[in-house]
């Protein structure tokens, strides 16, 4: 994964390097170092974003739902 593509996930889950960093459990330091050619963003990022992206569109959807049909319930 290449950076721009790192900053469109980011983007897409609402995230800050800064939250992503405190989710994840590393330094907003170390993420920014990511964007160094010589470093790399790590392997699993992308698949971490990805997940934590459809966990949210999934919560998003359940709570429509709940709010919409489960009302009468």
């Amino acid at each position: 994964m290449n950076n721009e593509e790192f900053k469109s996930l980011l983007k897409k889950a609402s995230l800050t390097k800064k939250s992503f960093s405190e989710l994840v459990g590393t330094s907003t330091q170390g993420v920014n170092n990511w964007s160094n050619k010589d470093r790399g963003i790590p392997y699993w990022v992308k698949s971490w974003l990805t997940l934590y992206i459809e966990n949210k569109e999934c919560k998003e959807l359940k709570e429509i739902i709940r709010a919409n049909v489960c009302k009468d319930a």
